[in-house]
């Protein structure tokens, strides 16, 4: 791939705690300049969507980071979201409930969302946390839900996307993987295990660091 097929792979992110408009408006022009999409905190997507720099794919997150909002909290954040002019949503699965057993309320909650929404949903899985057999369990929850994608993790539980989850998430779904990938070349190790898009802050090096 060249930069331009791997920018547009890219959902440039910045999604921490203390993020201000001027760092999303940095994200902004830097995924304009380079082709990415953005991924940022909901409560900036009005300002976005007016910005003068405003991608093609504007993502947001949903029941971020730790996925424990009720159902209902969940759909009208989404919701609302969708209002506000998000294009995708990231949604963060309920892994308490996940781990319980309680498959079919997870499956529920996120059909919940889907159907709420008129745009693509990514369900977060947080493989740090989970089990391999857990893993495939979300993933099933998220086929049954009829969400589009799924994404390794929220980028706060300790570690990432790795190789062998992109590899088995991608039996399920199209696959994001996100969290740690920081390299053209951790990017590229990403898409060869099967990712169709990246989440990454470090997109712009990602992309800089790709062949023209």
């Amino acid at each position: 791939m060249n930069r331009q097929e791997i920018a547009a792979r890219i959902d440039h992110t910045v999604l921490g705690p203390t993020t201000t408009f001027e760092d999303v408006e940095r994200v902004l022009r830097e995924a304009d300049t380079h082709g990415m999409n953005v991924c940022i905190p909901p409560c900036y997507l009005t300002e976005a969507t007016e910005h003068d720099a405003t991608p093609d794919t504007i993502a947001t997150v949903v029941g971020f980071p730790h996925g424990q909002s009720s159902m209902g909290t969940k759909r009208d954040e989404a919701v609302n979201a969708w209002d506000d002019g998000a294009d995708e949503i990231d949604l963060v699965i309920n892994v308490g409930r996940l781990k319980a057993g309680e498959d079919d309320a997870v499956a529920a909650e996120l059909a919940e969302v889907v159907a709420a929404v008129p745009v693509p949903v990514k369900v977060i899985i947080e493989t740090a946390l989970l089990t391999d057999a857990e893993k495939r369990r979300a993933c099933e929850a998220a086929v049954d839900a009829d969400a589009d994608m799924v994404k390794t993790s929220t980028g706060f539980a300790d570690g990432g996307a790795t190789v062998p989850d992109v590899t088995l998430m991608s039996e399920y779904l199209p696959v994001k993987a996100s969290g740690g990938v920081g390299s053209y070349e951790e990017a590229m190790a990403m898409f060869d295990a099967g990712a169709e898009r990246i989440g990454a802050s470090s997109g712009v090096a990602i992309v800089e660091g790709a062949p023209e």
